[in-house]
């Protein structure tokens, strides 16, 4: 694919504590315990860690560089321990350059944990949700953070829950048809720039940024600020990029598909997108085909396939010598 043959791929190497807390603070809940100078410490790994083999001394595999979580297993078991023993579990734990730790069930850690994590500048959070929604909630930001993006020159417009993002050459005309969509009632994402970030297996985010928001630059016109124009119901931050339209010059020595049945699919970041090529020429109405393109993949999605159903009639047809659509119909001379 023409368009996206130069992406390049890249991903944060690295956020501050102080970012992790102020996010997940917000969405989370995720509470200040002490801050310890320890704002400014980097988490460079996505995954979370329960330290309960490192708390009883097995250290040969502590996954140090990762944010500790504290949940009950972690405090009954320093409760289990003589105050000697805690302090020199406790000592060699705080020994690793931790970037930060967090107690869940509102656990509060006492002051020979606090002193200690003071002394190493490490900061500790807590959060009253329970263990396996903590660790639910700060591995879903953290996959978030650190997920592989790429940057795609295009429109992105959810047209009846399904993400089309439309590429093609500089000014053949996608931020139009994007206006038009949001015109008839679908929902910008994003114009000109597209973030697209794999989440998970097989799903594909795409988002705006932060400076273009939503506007959109109309040539001819020039700038426009969707929401304002329109209202939020006329926009959304994020949406899955399900379907890849590529806008093209109609093209007479080109083969396009007329049936539909030979399926093309894009890989990005490792996610295939079904892709839709289509030519375009002037007196076209795209947005409508582009209303049909959504609702066609959500039939696909459901399970109906017209082009399928259409290959297996002409087969049936073929195998029964050809028949009328009905037998007989009495007396209709219209």
């Amino acid at each position: 694919m023409n368009y996206l043959k130069n992406l390049v791929e890249y991903q944060k190497e690295s956020i501050d504590v102080g970012f992790f807390y102020e996010n997940c603070h917000r969405l989370f809940g995720l509470n200040l315990i002490a801050e310890n100078d320890g704002f400014s410490k980097k988490i460079r790994d996505r995954s979370i860690h329960r330290p309960g083999l490192a708390l009883a001394g097995f250290l040969e595999l502590f996954s140090y560089t990762r944010v500790q979580i504290f949940g009950n297993t972690e405090i009954r078991f320093l409760h289990s321990l003589s105050d000697k023993k805690r302090e020199e579990a406790l000592r060699k734990f705080f020994e690793y350059d931790i970037p930060c730790i967090v107690f869940s069930n509102n656990h509060v850690p006492d002051e020979l944990f606090l002193n200690l994590a003071k002394e190493k500048k490490i900061s500790v959070f807590n959060s009253n949700l329970p263990t396996t929604k903590v660790v639910y909630f700060l591995s879903d930001f953290l996959d978030d953070q650190f997920a592989p993006q790429v940057t795609i020159h295009g429109s992105f417009v959810d047209v009846y829950g399904i993400g089309l993002l439309f590429v093609g050459r500089s000014g053949i005309g996608k931020s139009e048809i994007a206006l038009d969509l949001v015109e008839r009632g679908h929902r910008l994402v994003a114009d000109d720039v597209v973030f697209a970030t794999r989440k998970g297996e097989g799903v594909l985010m795409g988002t705006g940024s932060k400076l273009m928001k939503h506007f959109m630059e109309i040539r001819g016109l020039g700038l426009i600020n969707v929401e304002k124009i329109f209202g939020v119901r006329a926009i959304r931050y994020q949406k899955r990029i399900e379907v890849l339209v590529v806008l093209e010059e109609w093209d007479s020595s080109k083969e396009y598909t007329r049936t539909g049945l030979d399926q093309i699919t894009t890989n990005i970041l490792g996610v295939n997108i079904p892709t839709v090529i289509l030519p375009i020429f002037p007196g076209k109405n795209v947005t409508v085909i582009a209303e049909i393109i959504a609702l066609n993949y959500l039939l696909k999605h459901y399970g109906y396939d017209a082009a399928v159903d259409m290959k297996n009639r002409l087969e049936q047809g073929i195998k029964n010598k050809s028949e009328r659509i009905i037998d007989y119909f009495e007396h209709d001379f219209e």
